[in-house]
């Protein structure tokens, strides 16, 4: 009701011949269907069970160094995130809930939903400085107001206020494939390893950086993002790994694919999804076409490299989508990942202007003398 409030009210402010009625149109949509939504499940402690694991994930970091438990009973105390993912839990294990300041602080859709948002700002900072080129075409304004717009849109503002755990990876990939898109390898590969150690389906995306880089900055780059990339997953995630190896294969890795002891609950009605419901046989037809796609994204990635951020994003998205699709187990939101991806490469990239031939000016080394004019002679 909040959201069709707000977008209703934007829609009457966009249609006005104000100056100032696309910032306000924003505004609107992003007050009625973001932040009065978020503060009112927040206050009353609604939220997807994605949230209390992750806050949980916190709890346990902070009291045995690692986010998975050892037997797990249900399906509720499994943590199918790495180990990265317990940083957005960690304020609800420091403040508790005694109060109503430090639970509403501590709930992880706000540290999700900034980080998300942190990581749109970076990105759009680092688009702004062209390398090698003209900027992007468009103001700042009207780019932010565009961005403004899609964050207030279904595709995010839903998952930002009812779980927001997919939030954070979606604005890592995106701030790593701008960086690459600028010859930042080292910053690309920082952005890069935070997620891969949030989820490993953030692990295609070390394919398409790596082919940016080398697009962009050649092999010195594509060594220095792959190396501070892989470098520093292995630092976040080893702790945990050597911590309980045995939890962390179970609970990460056969837990979503459906193999392991508890039923995943994420079961839309997906191609993989529908195959590995045959049996065995079809899982390991799932397994096997998902194997197949993600092969044939890869050698896309050979034939025909992305060259800047659009390309990138959406070869990217093509990849993720053949992912969720394909797996043995999925859900439908998954798709929102993708799609912003895809959306964003376009606000925030868009697409580069050429130089106008009226301001283009053509220098010579000396400029050329006109001929002289022999002097006529008179009539004899």
């Amino acid at each position: 009701m909040s959201a069709c409030s707000g977008y209703l009210c934007a829609a009457v402010a966009a249609l006005s011949a104000r100056p100032r009625g696309r910032a306000v149109s924003v505004c609107l949509a992003l007050f009625g269907a973001v932040v009065v939504p978020v503060v009112l499940l927040v206050l009353t402690g609604t939220a997807q069970s994605e949230v209390g694991v992750v806050e949980r994930s916190g709890l346990l970091t902070l009291r045995q160094a690692t986010p998975y438990l050892p037997d797990p009973h249900t399906v509720g105390e499994v943590t199918p995130y790495l180990p990265g993912m317990a940083v957005f839990g960690l304020p609800r294990a420091v403040l508790g809930e005694s109060g109503p300041l430090p639970g509403l602080l501590g709930d992880a859709r706000l540290w999700c939903a900034a980080a998300f948002l942190g990581c749109l700002w970076a990105a759009r900072r680092a688009m702004r400085r062209p390398v090698g080129g003209p900027s992007a075409v468009g103001s700042g304004a009207s780019r932010g107001y565009a961005v403004g717009a899609f964050v207030a849109s279904p595709a995010v503002a839903l998952p930002l206020c009812v779980s927001g755990v997919d939030l954070p990876l979606t604005g890592l990939l995106f701030l790593t494939l701008a960086f690459a898109a600028r010859r930042r390898p080292v910053a690309a590969g920082l952005a890069l390893a935070a997620a891969c150690s949030l989820k490993w389906t953030a692990w295609p995306a070390v394919a398409v950086a790596v082919t940016l880089l080398a697009h962009h900055g050649g092999t010195r780059a594509v060594v220095r993002g792959a190396v501070v990339a892989v470098g520093g997953t292995v630092l976040l995630v080893l702790p945990s790994a050597l911590l309980s190896p045995g939890p962390l294969v179970q609970q990460v890795f056969a837990f979503p694919t459906g193999r392991g002891p508890f039923e995943t609950p994420a079961a839309s009605p997906l191609p993989g999804r529908l195959l590995a419901g045959l049996g065995p046989a079809g899982w390991w037809a799932a397994v096997a076409l998902l194997l197949a796609g993600g092969l044939a994204v890869f050698v896309s990635l050979l034939i025909r490299p992305p060259h800047d951020l659009m390309s990138a994003a959406d070869r990217l998205a093509i990849g993720l989508c053949v992912a969720f699709l394909l797996a043995p187990a999925g859900r439908f939101g998954y798709l929102a990942l993708p799609v912003t991806l895809a959306v964003l490469a376009r606000l925030v990239g868009g697409a580069r202007r050429k130089e106008p031939a009226h301001d283009r000016v053509v220098r010579t080394s000396r400029p050329a003398r006109p001929a002289p004019v022999p002097a006529a002679r008179g009539a004899r």
